[in-house]
């Protein structure tokens, strides 16, 4: 099975998260995702919510990564926290405490790791699972 990786760097900038958005849509568009699919669209808030995650609950730089295969696409991102992710719950009006929620609800697979001195947290989405017509080109020819 091929896979194909990309990833960025993203510094502790909360100005960073928009500059890994418009990485994550071009190398998307690179894959033959269209930044208009549902499967772009879900990926890209992901992507938004895991790097806002980490730079602002750790104030230090993290890496994004992307890895296209079978059967679908996956995100991770790594930071030097170790402490691991809490999942909130946010009430009405609150403006914070959503971003792992909506992880757990877009994402087919979420989880996260130890490494080193913090932590990888990842998900997938699987192609076919997003999408309306299974005949679409398969993520491997990437």
């Amino acid at each position: 099975m091929q896979v194909l990786q990309v990833q960025l760097e993203v510094g502790a900038d909360p100005a960073e998260v928009s500059r890994a958005r418009r990485w994550a849509r071009s190398r998307l568009a690179g894959c033959g995702i269209g930044v208009d699919e549902p499967l772009a669209e879900t990926l890209i808030l992901l992507i938004s919510e895991l790097v806002t995650n980490a730079v602002v609950h750790t104030g230090c730089p993290a890496e994004l990564r992307m890895l296209f295969g079978e059967p679908g696409v996956r995100v991770e991102v790594a930071d030097v926290s170790a402490q691991p992710p809490a999942r909130r719950h946010a009430d009405g009006e609150d403006t914070n405490g959503r971003g792992l929620e909506l992880v757990s609800g877009l994402a087919d697979r979420w989880g996260w790791q130890p490494e080193g001195a913090g932590k990888r947290i990842w998900c997938e989405v699987d192609r076919d699972a997003k999408t309306d017509d299974p005949a679409d080109v398969p993520l491997t020819r990437c």
